[in-house]
């Protein structure tokens, strides 16, 4: 290992050439991981894509935000593949799914773990206590993390067609894919309004202290394990997300 891997990516130029590398090395009865990992490595070039092209206000706050978002999902990942560490409950159920899922549910699985759990931590450690006393540069922070949004939705009809290759599809899933599309978009922008929402809990309680953070934190991991053992049950699981919702809440504190 070489000690730029050591300290982890510096730059998202970095981060895909990480994310290629362990994609080519995931042996093949890995397919949860690869089904996840082979989209997130896409997304996250689109992103680096959009913060070259000035899309964003805080293009350097967008990189250094990406890159603690991912660095949580490959040490979840390299805890998996390994005996050094466990990675949290929520990537456990993605990680440790049914090897016969469709890539589609692998995908959604990953996308659950990392957003309802390791978002709202990645920017809380980008965003200082300090920063959520600033509103002006809050109200900056929360206008880039909503641009995401955009992104990932222009992304939702390239990815399907990419899943729909790896994964035999029925009539009816194809017949559904339209609106499957549209649950897709709608979930991804309401799951990433409750990140905000959580993300300002868990400033309040790491201000209160560690103590408070971390029952915070447990919470969190206990709501976004729920939620994927929610997308487990068996059925039409876009539709049901489109309804029922993708993101968790963290409780009010107190």
């Amino acid at each position: 290992m070489t000690p730029a891997d050591q300290r982890g990516p510096t730059t998202i130029g970095e981060l895909v050439v990480a994310m290629q590398h362990r994609l080519d090395a995931l042996p093949p009865e890995q397919g949860a991981a690869r089904d996840f990992l082979d989209t997130y490595l896409r997304t996250t070039s689109a992103v680096a894509t959009a913060i070259d092209a000035g899309v964003f206000e805080d293009g350097d706050w967008v990189e250094r935000w990406d890159l603690a978002f991912a660095s949580l999902y490959l040490r979840a990942l390299d805890a998996h593949l390994s005996d050094k560490g466990r990675p949290p409950r929520p990537w456990r159920l993605a990680f440790e799914a049914a090897p016969n899922l469709p890539a589609l549910l692998n995908v959604l699985l990953g996308v659950n773990a990392h957003i309802n759990y390791d978002l709202p931590q990645a920017l809380l450690a980008v965003i200082s206590d300090a920063d959520f006393g600033d509103p002006p540069l809050l109200s900056r922070r929360r206008r880039d993390h909503e641009r995401i949004d955009a992104i990932l939705s222009d992304r939702v009809a390239a990815e399907d067609v990419a899943i729909s290759a790896r994964s035999a599809r029925t009539l009816l899933d194809r017949a559904l894919r339209p609106i499957n599309r549209w649950a897709s978009r709608r979930f991804l922008r309401e799951a990433r309004q409750k990140v905000w929402t959580n993300t300002l809990e868990l400033s309040r309680a790491r201000q209160s202290g560690d103590g408070a953070y971390a029952t915070r934190i447990a919470e969190l991991e206990l709501l976004s394990a729920a939620k994927i053992s929610d997308l487990l049950v068996p059925g039409q699981v876009l539709l049901r997300l489109a309804v029922a919702g993708f993101g968790v809440s963290l409780p009010p504190e107190g």
